[in-house]
């Protein structure tokens, strides 16, 4: 089955630490979810709430991650692109067409009958099924975030959600990077230096 549109977004771009997350929507015709719009002006509360009722609305959704790993060896606009492509290869139809948040597209190919796409910057504040991928992205990026914070609790996780915080970058210096850290951002190369 093709459906026609799927809005795509992304959350996780900037911290130092865990995977970068893309979501993919496609929304049920007719069907408003309200609330729904870029997930960073939005309290954490609101974003739990409407990621339920995306998730209950919606026609299809889909989920896709690139772990710190992949974002050392690919830089991280391509490691975005490829939680980008996993998350629509995640639908259960193909859209045959992409809604992209921000400036660039992920390659098209391989997404089996998808046939174009548009990146729209700020789509998240503007189209309806980017704004809806954009929750889904971070609340998925923020719960694995919370639930990571068990295996690492040095870093305190669960409250910054691996970003640039001085109390993170604090916790880097003092305890030298772990397996979540992204060694291709700068703090955490710096901190590996004074360490080894």
């Amino acid at each position: 089955m093709i459906a026609s549109v799927a809005g795509v977004d992304e959350a996780g771009r900037g911290p130092l630490a865990g995977p970068v997350v893309a979501a993919a929507v496609i929304l049920r015709p007719g069907v408003v979810i309200d609330g729904v719009g870029d997930s960073k002006q939005l309290d954490a509360a609101t974003r739990e709430r409407l990621d339920l009722a995306i998730r209950r609305d919606a026609l299809y959704f889909g989920i896709g991650w690139a772990d710190p790993a992949e974002i050392d060896a690919l830089n991280i606009l391509e490691a975005t692109f490829l939680a980008m492509r996993r998350a629509i290869l995640a639908l259960a139809v193909t859209p045959r067409r992409l809604l992209v948040d921000g400036n660039r597209l992920p390659r098209l190919t391989g997404l089996g009958c998808c046939e174009s796409g548009l990146a729209i910057v700020r789509g998240d504040a503007t189209v309806p099924a980017i704004g809806a991928a954009s929750i889904l992205a971070k609340t998925a990026r923020d719960a694995y975030m919370r639930r990571i914070d068990a295996l690492y609790p040095a870093y305190r996780f669960a409250e910054h959600k691996g970003y640039g915080t001085p109390g993170h970058c604090r916790m880097l210096r003092e305890h030298g990077p772990c397996p979540l850290h992204r060694r291709s951002f700068a703090p955490v190369a710096d901190a590996l230096v004074r360490i080894s």
